[in-house]
């Protein structure tokens, strides 16, 4: 994934949203272990179709239309999903909302959008990937970009309870494997059924 021309959250959604269609549409096990302890590859992607439209509905009143649920048919879920949210960001109305957090305070839509779905989307296309044997490399910048901003707010971030315990990786690691270890991933860690 190259970072060429990703200069705004609609363009980076489509980007890494799209990578992550690509990975949900590879899927022929949703069943297979993945990297996330005791979820499989459907619930990498349950964990995306349902934690976010709650985000945005309370946080901003916006309604996003349900796919089928994630059980009966997962690619269909996080489609009817990831058109919505691209559309939302398409549209140039957007630009001119915010979305309101009692933890976040007052952001504009689109940066909340894309600082904490995009975002959430890039990590989890490496768990899917790596639960059914795809293509699991991300965008060397983009990793860079949440590592530095993560590591900046790591006590609130593991205080969360959303982030296990970093996984140690060596010095000269790259970028990928430092924010996979940092998110508390194993960067070596492979399914036993991809």
């Amino acid at each position: 994934m190259s970072s060429d021309s990703l200069d705004n959250a609609a363009a980076r959604h489509r980007r890494y949203a799209g990578a992550f269609t690509d990975r949900v549409q590879g899927t022929r096990d949703w069943d297979a272990p993945a990297p996330v302890e005791g979820w499989t590859a459907r619930d990498v992607v349950r964990h995306l179709v349902e934690w976010f439209p709650g985000f945005l509905a309370t946080g901003a009143s916006i309604e996003l239309p349900a796919g089928p649920p994630v059980d009966d048919d997962p690619v269909t879920a996080w489609t009817t999903q990831t058109v919505a949210v691209q559309a939302l960001l398409d549209d140039p109305a957007t630009a001119g909302r915010v979305l309101t957090n009692p933890h976040l305070g007052e952001v504009p839509l689109d940066e909340a959008i894309d600082r904490f779905y995009t975002a959430d989307v890039v990590m989890h296309t490496w768990d899917l990937a790596r639960a059914t044997g795809q293509d699991d490399r991300l965008d060397p910048a983009f990793c860079a970009q949440l590592l530095a901003g993560m590591e900046a707010m790591e006590d609130v971030l593991r205080a969360s309870g959303q982030f296990g315990p970093a996984v140690p990786v060596p010095a000269d690691a790259d970028v990928q494997a430092r924010l996979i270890g940092f998110i508390g991933r194993d960067p070596g860690w492979t399914s036993p059924r991809a």
